[in-house]
């Protein structure tokens, strides 16, 4: 029951300013990690050659860009039910990062296509449901931002990602309901691993390199949000005279 007192944004946001500097500390080490493993450590793939160590940074960054906009929709619906300040914040503070994952992850998948497939784009399943996945980011951060009435805002951008989650299964399972150019999962929990542990090691430290990074960059947005929003009350006011 302590934790719930963390929902308000008073609470939250000295707490948050002590979480930021551990996340993103643990974001520098990890990734620096993680690309030296996959970049000097990793053998090199015996069909894709070097070519293939793009995926360190792909697969990585397209896993954000779902766990993130699923994670916006459970705020949305804790914004919607239960009416939650915070939650509106949270949203508003995970968007971007999630757009630029979900770019990033279909920037690298363009330079890995045209050696592995001869193309930088092709309109198959999970390039197009991810394109949509991006385009629902900038629709949540467009929308949000063109409603004065915060109220009014956090309510149509908390229905616009719930709706919008649903595209988010489409992506995972599109290689399995469609014929398209990517291969099936590497990693899975049925099928085992088909990768080379050191591989694999580089994928999920970088993996968490990237959540970690996502986490920070989060308190550090929501912090700014929660003193815009709440610029008018008495403790916002006393954080200012102290600066």
């Amino acid at each position: 029951m302590a934790l719930f007192k963390y929902s308000a944004p008073s609470a939250f946001y000295p707490l948050a300013g002590k979480l930021v500097p551990w996340f993103g500390a643990a974001a520098f080490v990890l990734g620096v990690v993680g690309l030296y493993i996959g970049l000097f450590v990793a053998p090199e793939d015996f069909q894709q050659g070097e070519v293939y160590r793009i995926i360190f940074i792909h697969v990585p960054t397209a896993w954000m860009g779902m766990f993130i906009y699923l994670v916006m929709a459970m705020y949305g619906v804790l914004a919607l039910i239960y009416q939650t300040r915070l939650s509106a914040m949270m949203m508003e503070a995970l968007a971007p990062t999630g757009a630029i994952f979900t770019a990033l992850a279909l920037w690298t998948g363009a330079l890995w296509g045209k050696p592995t497939w001869g193309t930088y784009w092709a309109w198959d399943a999970r390039m197009t449901s991810t394109l949509i996945l991006l385009f629902l980011y900038i629709g949540y951060i467009a929308l949000v931002n063109a409603i004065e009435d915060k109220k009014r805002a956090d309510k149509a951008g908390a229905l616009l990602v719930i709706v919008g989650s649903v595209n988010v299964p489409i992506i995972y399972f599109s290689v399995k309901w469609w014929n398209t150019l990517h291969q099936g999962a590497s990693i899975s929990v049925s099928g085992g691993n088909k990768m080379a542990m050191t591989m694999l090691l580089a994928m999920l430290i970088m993996a968490l390199a990237c959540w970690m990074y996502s986490i920070a960059v989060a308190l550090c947005r929501v912090r700014a949000i929660i003193l815009e929003r709440e610029r008018h009350t008495q403790w916002v006011r006393e954080i200012k005279e102290v600066r």
